[in-house]
């Protein structure tokens, strides 16, 4: 069987690197777009000539979006065009769907945004409305969890109202 690989370096590639993920036969794609507010099409043709690039003997995992059941935007549009991609394109696949993630440095998740709008000095604008967030630890689990089949799984993790992740995670 082929050796595996993690194609990214951001906050779930090194997530799972960190874990000691079973790699073999397997390519974890954590090199997509992340910024749900992402509108640049470069961008987007970035994500699907990398994912196209893609050894097809290797087991994909794919990370999309929870945000496609509930936003109509560019970004969601093109989660759901890759996920579509990858379902043609990959003999063997899992297309996993996050919400947001409790962990990392990247500062489109709505957690990392609100911390540098008060690192700023910025009022937070919260929103009465919910979003669904997943810890690593439960991240990794479901990850393992992954059968041998292809599969679309929703990690939703718990849902949350704004005003409680912000003084959850943020205050």
């Amino acid at each position: 069987m082929k050796e595996g690989l993690i194609v990214g370096s951001g906050d779930i590639a090194m997530a799972l690197a960190e874990a000691g993920i079973y790699l073999t036969g397997k390519c974890f794609f954590a090199s997509g777009v992340s910024n749900s507010r992402e509108i640049r099409q470069e961008e987007f043709d970035r994500e699907r000539n990398l994912l196209l690039d893609q050894d097809r003997e290797l087991r994909l995992i794919y990370f999309g979006t929870l945000a496609m059941f509930y936003a109509d935007t560019p970004y969601t549009k093109h989660k759901f065009e890759m996920e579509q991609l990858v379902k043609k394109a990959f003999p063997s696949y899992a297309i996993l769907r996050l919400g947001t993630i409790v962990w990392g440095t990247n500062p489109n998740t709505i957690i990392n945004h609100f911390k540098g709008q008060l690192d700023r000095g910025e009022p937070i604008e919260i929103q009465d409305t919910n979003r669904y967030v997943i810890d690593k630890p439960e991240f990794l689990h479901w990850v393992n969890l992954i059968p041998k089949w292809n599969v679309e799984m929703c990690l939703t993790g718990q849902p949350m109202l704004i005003k409680e992740i912000v003084k959850k995670y943020v205050l």
